[in-house]
């Protein structure tokens, strides 16, 4: 038998707690809302991985099939696709040339698959300023 208190689960919520309007208590402070987390960038070999399958499916080809071309297990195909494992760069020009393509061919499919998302659609007044700052150092813009 044990002496020790039963330890308690720490609970972490997945959204922030809404703040109410006004505390109670105006000698209470309210709590503070967490900032939003900064949006998380994908990791390479999940980009890759998801191109590589994208690539299998569009041609309606089983993993075995790709993974007997590549010379390559299916398992490990399987957990590079679902971004499991690192591959080397000969692991991915094989499992790149059994889907017909060239390894610079997989890695722009990725490249544009990872600046998509990243680049903010920006008014033609901000990419202007973005455009001046650029070159004239750091630029203000003031509105009246």
């Amino acid at each position: 038998m044990s002496s020790h208190a039963p330890e308690e689960a720490r609970v972490i919520p997945l959204r922030p707690r809404p703040v109410p309007a006004e505390p109670a208590d105006p000698a209470v402070p309210a709590p503070a809302v967490p900032a939003e987390p900064a949006r998380k960038e994908p990791l390479w070999r999940d980009v890759v991985g998801d191109v590589l399958r994208r690539e299998r499916l569009a041609q309606e080809r089983t993993l075995k099939d790709v993974a007997d071309a590549a010379r390559i297990s299916m398992p490990y195909l399987s957990e590079l696709e679902r971004g499991r494992k690192e591959a080397s760069s000969e692991v991915l020009a094989a499992a790149a040339h059994a889907l017909g393509l060239g390894l610079a061919d997989l890695l722009a499919r990725a490249h544009r698959q990872l600046v998509r998302p990243a680049r903010p659609l920006r008014s033609r007044t901000a990419r202007r300023s973005t455009e001046a700052q650029s070159r004239f150092g750091e630029v203000r813009l003031l509105a009246a």
